[in-house]
């Protein structure tokens, strides 16, 4: 781990992930609460998978999700941020930077996702300057639809992941970014 979080906020401290942040997220994503919108539990290879690629966005794009922790914890407790993907759904969503995130059971329904999500576009826009950023979301996860929309993202379209999944697609494009840091 470095030696300092990359961002702060009034709770959290967002870490750019190391290799010794993969087993602890494991763990974090097999709680049935945090997985029922994924489809099933993640495999370990599965999760592997989703891991390098979250590592990979940072080495290529110089953006990704970040390992959040409570100030001064060591505990994970997230994973937040922007990080580049491409899901085989359209050219309008594929190929972009996409937000994702996900909490630890304990801290659902206590803004932590929301105060992490801020500082992180807050800072992807800073580093990388306003662009539209997108994010897919399970179409009965309406707290994660509801935190999307606080966030500036709109509905795009309903779509299928290659495999099957249905997800809802959004978009935050570059016009709400205004919008969002006057919030």
């Amino acid at each position: 781990m470095s030696h300092a979080p990359m961002l702060t906020t009034a709770r959290l401290e967002l870490w750019q992930p190391c290799a010794a942040d993969e087993q602890e997220l494991f763990e974090l994503m097999q709680a049935p609460a945090v997985w029922r919108h994924f489809g099933a539990p993640s495999t370990r290879p599965d999760h592997n998978l989703r891991f390098m690629r979250n590592a990979g966005s940072w080495l290529l794009h110089g953006y990704g999700g970040f390992i959040v922790r409570e100030i001064g914890g060591s505990a994970i407790v997230g994973n937040c941020g922007v990080f580049h993907s491409w899901r085989g759904v359209g050219d309008d969503f594929d190929d972009k930077p996409e937000a994702g995130w996900i909490l630890a059971e304990s801290h659902f329904s206590r803004g932590f996702a929301h105060e992490a999500m801020r500082a992180a576009l807050a800072w992807f826009d800073a580093a990388h300057g306003p662009r539209e950023v997108v994010c897919m979301i399970a179409p009965q996860n309406a707290p994660s639809i509801a935190l999307a929309g606080k966030l500036g993202f709109v509905p795009t379209r309903s779509a299928e992941l290659p495999g099957g999944e249905p997800v809802r697609l959004f978009s935050r494009p570059v016009s709400s970014v205004a919008v969002e840091a006057n919030a």
